[in-house]
């Protein structure tokens, strides 16, 4: 227990370090790290949450990542791209609703057709709500040149997940060629940072074969790339998958919940100003696995806008929850547990890194 206090009030912390804290012990040692967290998040960002309205664009796929539920070569998925029109609905319930911000997600796909359709998409939302949205892309690895092009067109964040900062256990979750190179993954983050993006990436904690070693390198990782905000989540198996065959060998579903819950600690603890999400993930292993995660040091929701009749073609992994739950009566029922937490929704706000802005204010030619 001191060990623990006596590395928490560190100023900077070695992988020795995280990997010693991420051996706590659940129970007492975990809660005090919760605890130094929560306590730092109010004392940076603030006790507040932003939201970030999610449309789950289209789950059409090119890749073959070996966890993915919608990867390419999943014949039982229903593939779907929703119409301009179904997508101005949900950015303008977002808009009316003050989220103040959009994440537009995809498969990952390529070539100029897509590239002029996200185009299009986003100067069509910004001129229909005013300018007043902040849109967040997750679209996958692409050139610099389509990334310029996106982020002249009106994309302010773009959130782009490594998975695992480990290259060898990189590859035993995905294919070994071009397409899902580890050096290509690694040089688009480099691509966003040029093109003047706030950028985000993120992991699975609890992969197969994954260790707190694992775990401790992609918290560095973090840090040595100066990212600007994360979205990560313990990973959950999709039976429709090559990954599912190695099920046997996960931690226990309460171990890679409490795991996830220590990552975004030690993430808000080690890089204080940046956007972190409490992804969907914490809420499919733990009914208030949402609220745990924002008093972990999480500051950013994303209530899923996908119109419902799509949201079932769009799973990752199997017992994504709220996928036939109405985006009103979502919205509604996130209001009152944020507040119940004692934390403050942010409501026409566009929720900026804060990490981000203090970097572009000492180096402004990044704006």
């Amino acid at each position: 227990m001191n060990e623990i206090n006596l590395l928490l009030n560190k100023s900077s912390h070695t992988k020795d370090d995280l990997i010693k804290l991420l051996s706590c012990s659940p129970g007492t040692e975990t809660e005090l790290i919760l605890q130094k967290a929560l306590e730092v998040k109010a004392n940076t960002v603030g006790r507040k949450v932003y939201l970030r309205g999610l449309i789950e664009l289209s789950n059409v796929c090119s890749n073959n990542c070996y966890y993915c539920g919608i990867r390419a070569a999943n014949k039982s998925v229903e593939r779907y791209t929703l119409t301009d029109e179904e997508v101005m609905h949900c950015a303008i319930f977002a808009w009316r609703q003050g989220f103040g911000s959009l994440v537009i997600q995809t498969g990952e796909q390529r070539g100029p057709r897509f590239t002029a359709y996200i185009e299009r998409l986003l100067r069509k939302i910004h001129e229909q709500t005013n300018h007043e949205l902040s849109i967040t892309l997750s679209c996958g690895e692409q050139s610099l040149e389509v990334y310029k092009r996106w982020r002249s067109a009106g994309a302010h964040r773009y959130l782009f997940r490594i998975e695992t900062t480990n290259k060898e256990l990189y590859y035993k979750i995905h294919p070994h060629n071009r397409r899902h190179s580890f050096e290509n993954r690694l040089q688009a983050l480099r691509y966003l940072r040029e093109a003047g993006y706030q950028v985000g990436t993120g992991v699975m904690i609890g992969l197969p074969g994954q260790s707190l070693s694992d775990l401790a390198d992609d918290l560095m990782f973090f840090r040595s790339i100066d990212i600007d905000m994360v979205g990560m989540g313990p990973y959950i198996e999709h039976e429709e998958t090559p990954l599912f065959a190695y099920a046997h060998q996960l931690w226990p579903v309460e171990e890679r919940f409490r795991m996830g819950l220590l990552m975004i600690a030690l993430l808000r603890i080690t890089m204080p100003y940046i956007n972190i999400a409490a992804s969907t993930a914490l809420e499919t292993l733990d009914i208030y696995g949402r609220q745990k995660g924002i008093l972990a040091g999480a500051n950013v929701v994303m209530p899923n806008l996908t119109p419902v009749q799509n949201r079932k073609q769009y799973q990752l992994y199997h017992n994504k929850p709220n996928l036939d739950k109405d985006a009103t009566l979502s919205t509604v029922s996130l209001s009152v547990i944020i507040k119940e937490i004692g934390e403050t929704i942010c409501l026409f706000k566009p929720g900026d890194s804060l990490h981000f802005l203090n970097r572009t204010q000492r180096d402004p030619i990044q704006q």
